[in-house]
């Protein structure tokens, strides 16, 4: 497995304190940016972001291929449709419920999210299911620290996520797809793995439109499908849910979706992979590099049968 390294940033990408404690303003402007767009870089302002753990040292895949090149099957097929088209996506005013086997359910606004739950910088490599592979700087915080706040009920299992589910913000040739919203689940012991993120932003600021904003499920070990955009409910239930990719095609898309080389796709060879940002192909590692944090999770587990 490749070395991790935390990461320092220089003083000049720390958001200056008094940019972020007029929280109101901050998420005005949030919103204002994400509503356009928001395919050409442009700086914002988020609350202060300090280094995370994980963080792998292999080169970063640029800020302009990350946002053109997406998978968001709810603005089309194409990679680059959603580039195209998520500047319909409306994120302020957003919120996400959280309900099912919790405590204290109800919806949480993202300004309340923004300003409860510290954010961090957390380097992840992205593997998909198409054989393709990224680097990506996201912004997040830990999935478990929401699911503390909310109460996990003793017989919850997995968790249960939901996308936007307006389909007339959506372009002709994306509706039928799938059945909307898309929906996507875990386990509730790899929901709580301090590897898995909710990220906000990307590349020191805030979520691009085409990229999952204004909130998106990240999880690293995992095919790239798993991580659901645009997130506006998270339940917590007792029964294993059926994900949207694997209820169209249960041969193509299992539940775990972890990167695994050894088990063949219908179509895309798995043992290696193709690193946009060069263009060069490197050998695809179990779990996509991160086996020393979760391997044990699946432990007793038949990875080429529970796929």
């Amino acid at each position: 497995m490749r070395p991790y390294r935390y990461r320092v940033p220089p003083a000049r990408e720390i958001t200056p304190q008094q940019t972020w404690l007029n929280r109101r303003a901050l998420i005005a402007a949030m919103g204002a940016a994400l509503a356009a767009p928001a395919l050409p870089r442009k700086a914002t302002a988020l609350p202060e972001v300090v280094p995370g753990p994980f963080s792998t040292d292999e080169a970063q895949t640029s800020f302009e291929v990350a946002t053109n090149y997406c998978n968001f099957f709810e603005f089309g097929p194409a990679k680059d449709d959603p580039a195209r088209h998520a500047h319909r996506l409306i994120t302020d005013p957003w919120s996400v419920t959280i309900d099912g086997l919790v405590e204290r359910p109800g919806a949480m606004a993202m300004e309340d999210i923004l300003a409860r739950f510290p954010l961090e910088e957390r380097i992840y490599r992205l593997r998909c299911v198409e054989a393709w592979s990224m680097v990506i700087p996201w912004i997040g915080f830990p999935l478990a620290d929401l699911l503390a706040n909310v109460g996990v009920r003793p017989d919850a299992r997995h968790v249960l996520f939901e996308g936007f589910d307006d389909t007339e913000l959506m372009p002709d040739h994306a509706r039928n797809l799938l059945e909307w919203p898309y929906r996507e689940g875990l386990r509730l012991d790899e929901a709580l793995h301090p590897l898995t993120i909710l990220a906000v932003g990307m590349y020191g600021q805030v979520m691009p439109n085409q990229n999952g904003a204004p909130i998106r499920l990240v999880v690293p070990w995992k095919y790239g499908f798993k991580s659901i955009k645009s997130i506006r409910r998270i339940s917590l239930v007792a029964e294993r849910p059926v994900s949207s990719w694997q209820e169209r095609a249960p041969r193509e898309y299992g539940y775990y979706a972890n990167v695994n080389p050894q088990v063949r796709h219908p179509r895309w060879h798995q043992a290696t992979e193709r690193r946009l940002h060069d263009g060069g192909r490197i050998r695809t590692e179990m779990f996509n590099g991160y086996g020393e944090e979760v391997a044990h999770l699946y432990d007793g587990m038949d990875l080429s049968e529970h796929y």
